[in-house]
């Protein structure tokens, strides 16, 4: 493995300069940790270091350390200590001196989340199931933060976008399964997430201002369920549906996606919505289930 070039001698004494500026203000607010500086608990070399591996996504799977600084906001001097420090644990790989990647040890990090999340694996088979029942493309996600994060998907030879796996992250507000969580959340959160987010058109039908989005919420309570139409990507419609444990709490949403020019909107509720109704009742006893095991 090739070893990352050495900024000095690695010393605590020959830490100066840029190095030395990683706690100062300026830094903590550029790397957007200004927020934590007065609590004492917190660990601002760690943030970083996941801030680092959190860079690295399916568009961008190898970066240099430049390119890590500036999506990260720490500075190159830091950041290249923590791709050594990355590099010697496996999580990450440097290609040819210059290049890094993550390596296969990162998996273990998500795959404990998985493991230990309330639907585990049995979320895949029922997303199998419906994808062959309706045809279509089917996925599970999750809202974290701003945006849902994928934890099941199911293809079809139809569709799918090959640039979402699992572990992907899209905006809620552009997404239906993002609409049904966020609809689902209590006023103050729903007013701490649109004080945190921002609005980007993705598309003409994309929803960008937050009146349009709490009427888009008020539907989505009604009905229960959420369609979002070319939001993301022209020629996309998607359905969901969220996954409720038998206490009423919302653990996940699901999904069908499908093309416009086969679906149309009134046709992704003729057709996907009983039988994605009826994998969520099926994932949400399951999650029940895992819970009452677990408790």
């Amino acid at each position: 493995m090739d070893k990352i070039q050495a900024s000095g001698d690695g010393s605590a004494s020959a830490r100066t300069g840029s190095e030395s500026q990683a706690g100062n203000g300026e830094d903590e607010a550029a790397d957007g940790l200004a927020r934590y500086k007065d609590d004492r608990d917190f660990v601002t070399a760690l943030a970083r270091g996941l801030a680092v591996i959190q860079a690295f996504t399916n568009q961008c799977r190898q970066l240099t350390i430049s390119q890590i600084s500036y999506r990260t906001g720490i500075t190159r001097a830091a950041v290249r200590r923590y791709l050594h420090t990355l590099t010697e644990l496996g999580y990450v790989r440097c290609q040819d001196g210059s290049r890094f990647s993550l390596g296969p040890k990162t998996v273990s990090l998500g795959n404990a989340y998985l493991s230990g999340s309330p639907l585990g694996g049995y979320a895949q088979a029922v997303l199998d199931d419906l994808s062959e029942t309706v045809g279509e493309a089917c996925s599970m996600a999750v809202l974290d933060g701003t945006e849902i994060v994928y934890l099941a998907r199911a293809t079809t030879s139809r569709i799918m976008s090959p640039s979402l796996n699992v572990g992907s992250r899209l905006p809620a507000y552009a997404t239906s399964i993002g609409l049904v969580l966020l609809a689902n959340l209590a006023e103050e959160e729903l007013e701490s997430y649109l004080a945190r987010v921002n609005f980007l058109p993705f598309t003409a039908n994309t929803i960008v201002t937050a009146e349009a989005l709490r009427a888009a919420l008020a539907d989505a309570r009604r009905d229960g369920y959420a369609i979002a139409n070319q939001q993301m990507e022209v020629g996309l419609r998607s359905i969901a549906v969220p996954v409720c444990d038998k206490a009423g709490n919302v653990v996940s949403g699901i999904n069908v996606l499908a093309n416009s020019a086969r679906i149309s909107v009134a046709q992704m509720r003729s057709q996907f919505l009983a039988p994605l109704r009826l994998a969520a009742q099926k994932l949400g006893e399951k999650a029940s289930e895992r819970a009452a095991a677990s408790g």
